[in-house]
């Protein structure tokens, strides 16, 4: 079982940064791709980007693409995403997740998941 611990959410102005971490419980960490995913009021989970195990290959959803970056460190057991130039229609809960596929942008590929960060982005 992978127990999944994101941090750094919060409430940002349009055109503004944060920086998420999900810290895993897991030594077995490298043995993962991992995904950010978020959610916002009404709508259905979607996609954000996903990282390979050893973090050479990345994927990214068109809305975010260009503007997030994921990352990671094995040796912390701890993968990142870097927003900038947020927008309004980034407001969501965030959530990362663990995957034994490869790289996975579906949510269904994905065994573990954490509890969520809220980030919200005003006008």
């Amino acid at each position: 079982q992978v127990q999944l611990v994101e941090s750094g959410g919060g409430l940002v102005q349009a055109g503004g940064s944060l920086r998420l971490s999900c810290a895993a419980s897991e030594d077995a960490f490298s043995s993962y791709a991992m995904g950010w995913f978020r959610q916002a009021p009404g709508k259905e989970r979607e996609f954000v980007a996903t990282i390979s195990r050893s973090g050479d290959i990345t994927n990214y959803a068109g809305s975010v693409k260009g503007r997030f970056t994921i990352s990671r460190d094995n040796a912390k057991n701890t993968v990142y995403l870097q927003m900038n130039s947020l927008k309004p229609e980034d407001t969501a809960v965030y959530y990362c997740a663990a995957s034994p596929f490869p790289l996975a942008d579906i949510w269904s590929r994905y065994l573990y998941w954490g509890q969520g960060t809220q980030v919200s982005v005003s006008s």
